[in-house]
């Protein structure tokens, strides 16, 4: 008698964000069963599974990936053949604010995460979520080689990580890696982020509203992508045979403002009525250019983007006008 293969198990901890939503649902296409954590899952909502109807296909269980202990308990539990690390805190602005709680949160985190899997000999494979942010001003587009110059401290938080999982890997030989992820959007982004701020304000003007767009610098340039397609390059990146660190970005870069203008456009508005710029939202450090080269994912991982910045702002736009 055949025997039938073994049913992969994956834990994503932060499952509840943009990205570790998407990724359980293209894991569950896949076959996986999937685990995910938050800090307490007897309360979360978990409201992006459920917006992608797959929260009762989900395992959840809670960690704090500051809290050892914590760490040790969810990965004992899976059991998972593939460990996705997607916590921590996610605003770039925030972090000024609160830095020391920003690198809690992101270095210490993966820091309990790598340890688990070291002093434990877990045979999973480790997936870090990195950032685009390491590298600071791109003056071209920043591959894997590309030094990094953090300006914020959550950017700071992220290089360290991304280091810490580059030595567990050379030092341990554990199957560790981190995607440098570029800007990603969907309509699962959280509301303080500005392209969602964009685009939930526009709709609303659009609709009536009498309100203005009040935004820091407009010039400010971006890779924009999509973000169903930037997890299915994570879950690439762990079928490999050996682990290594990958930019996934389009390769396109596009100010702030052609954002706002092309958002208002498709609603029929001159953007240049409803916009205003603040110097209360300028950040101390800001990036002027963002953008990168993910030639090595498209020739390893066989990476390809297909979604470009016109499709994902009309996207939004529908999505938003559908949940009105």
């Amino acid at each position: 008698m055949a025997v039938s293969p073994k049913l992969k198990k994956a834990l994503i901890i932060g499952v509840s964000g943009q990205d570790g939503a998407y990724l359980a649902k293209l894991l569950l296409e896949k076959g996986y069963s999937v685990y995910g954590t938050s800090r307490d899952h007897e309360v979360s909502p978990f409201s992006n599974l459920v917006k992608l109807g797959i929260r009762d296909r989900v395992k959840t269980m809670s960690m704090v990936t500051s809290d050892f202990r914590s760490v040790l308990t969810a990965l004992q539990r899976a059991e998972a053949d593939e460990v996705y690390n997607l916590a921590g805190q996610t605003s770039v602005g925030m972090s000024f604010d609160y830095p020391v709680e920003t690198f809690d949160s992101i270095l210490i985190g993966t820091m309990n995460l790598l340890e688990c899997l070291r002093l434990f000999r877990h045979p999973g494979r480790f997936y870090n979520a990195g950032s685009s942010e390491v590298f600071g001003n791109t003056k071209k587009p920043a591959t894997e080689a590309t030094p990094f110059h953090p300006r914020s401290p959550y950017a700071a938080a992220k290089a360290a990580a991304h280091y810490a999982v580059a030595n567990y890997r050379e030092a341990y030989g554990l199957f560790a890696c981190t995607g440098i992820l570029f800007n990603h959007e969907s309509p699962l982004r959280p509301a303080r982020f500005v392209t969602q701020k964009i685009v939930s304000t526009a709709v609303r003007i659009a609709n009536g509203s009498k309100e203005k767009l009040t935004l820091g610098r407009v010039d400010v340039r971006r890779d924009w992508g999509w973000a169903p397609e930037y997890v299915e390059a994570m879950w690439r990146m762990l079928q490999q045979k050996k682990p290594d660190d990958y930019v996934v970005a389009t390769g396109e870069e596009h100010s702030l403002q052609q954002f706002v203008a092309e958002t208002f456009r498709q609603l029929g508005l001159d953007w240049r009525k409803h916009v205003v710029s603040d110097r209360k939202l300028f950040r101390p450090s800001d990036i002027e250019r963002s953008c990168g080269n993910a030639s090595k994912a498209r020739h390893k991982l066989r990476f390809r983007t297909k979604i470009g910045l016109k499709k994902i702002i009309s996207i939004l736009i529908q999505q938003d006008q559908i949940c009105r």
